[in-house]
């Protein structure tokens, strides 16, 4: 599969997916996302066995086909304060679509059972409009038209007067898996699932760049990479009902993003290259199915702390020159902890022909305060997620499913303003003769002024299930 292929199913199905703990999607397709994210020991479809635990799809005796499109809406608030200036800029993305596809071919008399996936399992993006409402540039000149009776937000200010100006990221995962599932015994089946994927970054302004005195951070095209990696899983499922679940998601090895960048006036900056790999995911589930109800909770460890991209942190530190040893204003990473995931479902099918069910989704904060500044990109961070869903058959053989979804991040993740290069001048000797410090201040903290975002989330998602021959 080549990465042209690849390219053109990321376009097709996955227009923009935001992730919901961490940049990690909580759950995919209708159902799976209804259970909150819960499938790990409770395979109640194909798209989330395929996602969480490859060794769960054995329990699917069928050909089974399974799409999923849902509408996604987003609306985070980016704030700051610097001096007696503070105000509030708000997302204008809109609304984005979520597509999922899967499908399994299991039979009745055979030990082995397989699947094929492609999932957007991924991403991150804002768009935070410019204001242009600011008292003077960064050379002291005055505003004329600046009024003061009007709330500003600083980092929203245009670059030339010391803010991000217009700020707008895109990241978008893709993973094509190929899964087959073995059955040891009746009630104990092994899954393992190699994967294809395919990312693409595009930043503006772009962080991972050195910036000019004089012209600011450039931005970016978009660029791409493709990873490989690999899930591993077992499933237990015991006559009395209780179902187990373990499953574990390599990290996924990317190759560099390699970007070309312009700065706002048109001209061209120095290339830059990232390497943003995907997290490893450890998943534990337990299920139990009883009569008329299906219960999940899955519990997950996600190790963003040995992720490159994820794991470094603070500012790339210049190696020669008359700078050396002093910070370039570029980022080397978001610098993210691991985070826990706590996934909750219950199936109810008392009511004939239409199961209902309700999920929950906690994740835990990757983001320390005093790094908040680098992860304005990626601001899609949800603590509390709330769903519910429904299936109806529109036939013996087709299934509609549903889920409404609506998520919070647990208040406002909130640190200071960060500025390791503020107008630096150069002394007689060639070296930088500015304010920052290594030793007491290796982050470039600005004294009095904060960051800070939050957001919620909300998305409708209808899916389609067709089993053969049923």
């Amino acid at each position: 599969m080549n990465k042209n292929f690849l390219k053109l199913a990321f376009l097709m199905l996955s227009a923009l997916v935001y992730g919901q703990a961490g940049h990690v999607m909580q759950g995919v397709g209708a159902v799976n996302m209804s259970m909150g994210g819960a499938a790990t020991a409770q395979p109640l479809d194909i798209s989330g066995a395929l996602q969480w635990n490859p060794a769960a799809i054995s329990t699917f005796d069928n050909k089974i086909i399974d799409f999923n499109i849902g509408a996604f809406f987003s609306s985070p608030e980016l704030s700051s304060t610097y001096g007696t200036m503070s105000g509030v800029t708000e997302d204008d993305r809109g609304v984005s679509p979520m597509p999922a596809f899967a499908m399994v071919w299991g039979k009745e008399d055979s030990k082995h059972t397989f699947g094929v996936s492609a999932f957007g399992i991924s991403g991150f993006g804002v768009t935070f409009p410019e204001n242009s409402n600011y008292p003077q540039d960064r050379m002291g000149n005055g505003n004329p038209n600046f009024d003061q009776t009007i709330p500003v937000n600083p980092i929203s200010f245009p670059q030339m007067a010391g803010g991000f100006g217009h700020l707008e990221s895109d990241y978008m995962l893709l993973q094509v898996g190929f899964t087959w599932a073995y059955e040891i015994t009746d009630n104990l089946s092994i899954g393992v699932q190699p994967t294809i994927n395919y990312g693409a970054l595009e930043l503006a302004p772009s962080p991972i760049s050195a910036p000019s005195q004089t012209l600011g951070y450039p931005t970016t095209d978009k660029a791409s990479a493709l990873g490989f990696g690999a899930q591993f899983g077992m499933f237990y499922n015991s006559p009395g009902g209780i179902k187990l679940g373990a499953s574990y998601k390599t990290g996924q090895s990317f190759g560099d993003l390699e970007f070309n960048n312009t700065y706002l006036d048109g001209s061209e900056a120095p290339e830059t290259a990232f390497n943003m790999d995907y997290p490893a995911i450890l998943s534990f589930g337990l299920g139990y199915s009883k009569a008329d109800f299906d219960f999940a909770i899955d519990y997950r460890m996600v190790d963003y702390e040995n992720t490159d991209g994820f794991s470094e942190k603070g500012w790339v530190i210049a190696e020669e020159g008359p700078t050396a040893g002093f910070p370039t204003g570029a980022v080397k990473g978001f610098g993210w902890k691991n985070i826990n995931i706590l996934s909750v479902g219950l199936q109810y099918k008392g009511i004939e022909k239409l199961p209902l069910r309700v999920g929950y989704t906690y994740s835990s904060n990757p983001i320390d305060d005093e790094l908040a500044f680098f992860s304005i990109p990626a601001t899609a961070i949800i603590a509390n997620a709330f769903q519910f869903g429904f299936s109806y058959p529109l036939t013996d053989s087709l299934m509609l499913n549903g889920v409404y979804h609506y998520g919070t991040s647990d208040g406002k993740t909130e640190g200071t303003l960060l500025n390791p290069t503020p107008d630096q001048d150069f002394n007689q000797d060639g070296q930088p003769d500015g304010p920052w410090n290594a030793a007491t201040n290796p982050l470039g903290i600005i004294p009095g002024s904060k960051v800070g975002y939050e957001m919620t989330t909300s998305m409708v998602m209808f899916g389609v299930s067709y089993t053969f021959n049923k």
